[in-house]
C-alpha cells in the first residue's frame, strides 16, 4: 500500500499536520477563586494538559469514614464514590483534573489550578443525600421535655455548671420570645432541655410547627443530650430532630433552629433528574432547581397532596437547609430549594453534588498538599531543559558515528517529537513530570532502532552488497530485533498504568506514545528518507554510515 515514494509523503506529511492540529492554541474556560470570590478565567492553552506538579493546584487523599457509618462492602462503596466524585469533579470547573483509586482504600484526587482547597474539600467530602420530610405540627416534642430532663437527672446529668436558674417567664413570652428571649445559656436555664429548647418566635419571626430555637452556645450541648438513648426513648414515637446549620438572629440574640420531623422522609434524592444553580427573580437570591424523574414526581406528587398546609423541610446531607416551606399545592416534579443568603458558588456546588448523586459513606481527607504555580513552573523548565540537553546529546552522537544516515535519523526524530506531543494532545493525555520523563526515555530509544538498523546496513556492506540492497536488507533484518524490545517495553508500560497511581501512569501513557511514535519515524520515516536519496542518487555505489 506505501510501496511508492508518493504514497509514504502523504502519509508523512498527514500525520505531521494532524499533530501541529492538535497542538493548535485553545481556549479553557475554569472556575477560579481569588480572595474568597469565584469567576471564570479562560486561559490560552498549548500541547498536552499539565498536571498537579506542572501548573500547580490541590492534591487530596480520601478515604471512607468509618467513624460515621460502618460499610458492609468498602470495595463497592469506595468504587462508587469514586464514580461519584469523577462526576462531581467533571462539573467542578477544573481543567484536566484527576480522580483515581490508589490502592484498595483510598481515592486520590487532582485538581491542577485549583486555588480554593476548603471549597475543593467540601465538594469532594459532601456526601449530597437529598431528603424531604414533613414538620411535626402535634407540639410533641414540648409534651415529652419533662420527661426527657426527668431521664436526663436519673443518668446523672444536669444544668451546665455555673448556671442559675431565672425567674420562670410567662406563657406569652415563653411562646412568642421578647427581652427575657436571652441567647445566653445561663438565662435559659429552665429545665435541662426544656431551659434549653423553646418554641420558635420573637422579634419578628414567626413561629412554625414543629421548630424551635436554641442560643447558639448550648446547640451542641443540646444535641448530645437528645443523643443519650435514655432520652431518645423519651422522644415521641415517628418522630427525628433536625438542625439548620445556620445562626439566626432574633432581637440580639444568635440561635440556632432545631426541627422536629417525620423519622420518614416522603422523597429523597434517588429519584432527582437534574438540579441547577440559578436566582430568584423575587428575591434576588440563590436558589437551586430540581427535577425528579416520572416516577419520582408521582410519588412527590401524591405525599404532598396529602399534606397541603403542612410545612415540609428540604434536607441535604442531614441539615435542613433554610426554614421549611408551606405546602400550598400538589408538587409532581419540579421544585426549588431556597438557600437564604447562601452565595451563587455555593448553590452552584450544591446543585453539581446534587446532579453527580449521594456518597455512600461520607469520606475523609487524610492527606491535603497543596502545590504553588511556582513549583510548576520550575518543574517545567527543568523538564524542558532536560530534553533539550538529551535531544542534543543524541542528534551530536548520531551525526558524529553514523554521518549522512544520523542526519536521516535526526530528521526522523524532530518528526518524532512532533508525534509524540500531538498524539498526547488529542488523547487528552495530562503531562507530568514523570511523563516528561518518559518522553525525553522514549527519545532515546526512538534511535535506538534507528542504531539497530544502521548496524544491520553496515554488516551487509562488509558482505559485498551494494547500498539499495543493503539497506532493504538493514531494515529487514532489524525488523524482529525492533519489535521485540519495543513489545517488551511496552508490556512494562501497560503494568505500571494498571497498577500505578497518577505520576506513574502519566510516565507509562507517554513511553507507550513515545514508543509508537518512534516506531512510525524509524521504520517508516527513516526508510522513506533513504528511498528519496536513493531516488535522487540513482547511481550511489557508497553510502557513509
Amino acid at each position: 500500500m506505501f510501496s511508492t515514494i508518493r504514497s509514504r509523503l502523504i502519509l508523512t506529511v498527514t500525520l505531521a499536520l494532524l499533530s501541529l492540529w492538535a497542538l493548535r492554541p485553545r481556549q479553557v474556560t475554569r472556575l477560579v477563586t481569588r480572595d474568597g470570590v469565584s469567576h471564570t478565567d479562560t486561559v490560552t492553552r498549548y500541547g498536552p494538559n499539565l498536571g498537579l506538579d506542572l501548573q500547580g493546584g490541590i492534591h487530596l487523599g480520601l478515604e471512607l469514614d468509618q467513624s460515621k457509618m460502618v460499610s458492609t462492602d468498602p470495595k463497592r462503596d469506595l468504587d462508587l464514590a469514586l464514580t461519584i466524585l469523577r462526576k462531581r469533579i467533571d462539573e467542578f470547573g477544573v481543567a484536566e483534573p484527576t480522580v483515581q483509586k490508589s490502592g484498595d482504600d483510598r481515592i486520590v484526587v487532582e485538581l491542577p489550578g485549583e486555588t480554593d482547597p476548603e471549597r475543593a474539600k467540601a465538594i469532594v467530602q459532601r456526601t449530597a443525600f437529598l431528603e424531604f420530610r414533613i414538620t411535626d405540627k402535634t407540639q410533641a416534642l414540648e409534651r415529652s421535655l419533662p420527661a426527657m430532663d426527668r431521664a436526663l437527672r436519673a443518668a446523672g446529668v444536669g444544668a451546665a455548671p455555673g448556671v442559675t436558674r431565672p425567674a420562670a417567664p410567662n406563657a406569652v413570652t415563653q411562646l412568642l420570645g421578647g427581652d427575657s428571649a436571652r441567647a445566653d445559656t445561663a438565662d435559659l436555664a429552665d429545665g435541662i432541655l426544656s431551659g434549653l429548647i423553646r418554641p420558635a418566635g420573637g422579634a419578628g419571626f414567626s413561629p412554625m410547627p414543629g421548630e424551635y430555637m436554641v442560643p447558639v452556645g448550648a446547640a451542641d450541648r443540646v444535641d448530645s443530650l437528645l443523643s443519650i438513648p435514655a432520652v431518645m426513648r423519651e422522644m415521641p414515637r415517628g418522630l427525628t430532630w433536625r438542625w439548620d446549620p445556620d445562626t439566626v438572629s432574633i432581637g440580639v440574640a444568635p440561635y440556632r433552629m432545631l426541627y422536629i420531623l417525620d423519622d420518614k422522609a416522603i422523597m429523597d434524592g434517588t429519584h432527582l433528574e437534574q438540579a441547577q444553580a440559578q436566582i430568584d427573580p423575587l428575591t434576588s437570591g440563590a436558589i437551586v432547581t430540581f427535577q425528579l424523574d416520572h416516577s419520582g414526581g408521582r410519588v412527590f406528587g401524591r405525599e404532598t397532596s396529602a399534606h397541603v398546609g403542612d410545612y415540609m423541610a428540604i434536607l441535604l446531607d442531614g441539615r435542613v437547609q433554610g426554614r421549611p416551606p408551606v405546602i400550598n399545592g400538589r408538587i409532581d416534579r419540579r421544585g426549588q430549594i431556597t438557600l437564604g443568603n447562601k452565595t451563587m458558588e455555593e448553590a452552584q456546588d450544591l446543585a453539581l453534588s446534587l446532579n453527580a448523586g449521594a456518597l455512600p459513606i461520607p469520606l475523609k481527607v487524610v492527606e491535603g498538599v497543596e502545590v504553588g504555580p511556582t513549583l510548576g513552573a520550575d518543574s517545567i523548565h527543568g523538564g524542558i531543559l532536560a530534553g533539550l540537553v538529551g535531544t542534543m546529546l543524541v542528534i551530536l552522537i548520531m551525526i558524529g558515528y553514523y554521518h549522512w544516515s544520523g542526519a536521516l535519523a535526526v530528521a526522523g526524530l524532530m518528526l518524532y517529537i512532533l508525534y509524540a506531543v500531538g498524539a498526547l494532545t488529542m488523547v487528552g493525555a495530562t503531562l507530568t513530570m514523570p511523563g516528561i520523563a518518559g518522553l525525553v526515555l522514549s527519545i532515546g530509544i526512538a534511535v535506538d532502532a534507528n542504531v539497530l538498523i544502521f548496524e544491520r546496513i553496515r554488516e551487509e556492506l562488509d558482505h559485498g552488497k551494494n547500498v539499495r540492497l543493503a539497506i532493504d536488507e538493514g531494515f529487514k533484518h532489524a525488523m524482529s530485533a525492533i519489535i521485540d524490545s519495543n513489545v517488551t517495553t511496552v508490556m512494562t508500560a501497560l503494568f505500571l498504568f494498571q497498577f500505578g497511581t497518577g505520576p506513574v501512569k502519566g510516565f507509562a501513557v507517554t513511553l507507550t506514545l513515545g514508543i509508537a511514535a518512534s516506531m512510525i519515524t524509524a521504520i517508516f520515516v527513516v526508510r522513506t528518507f533513504y528511498m528519496i536519496w536513493l531516488q535522487r542518487k540513482p547511481a550511489l555505489a557508497e553510502l557513509s554510515i
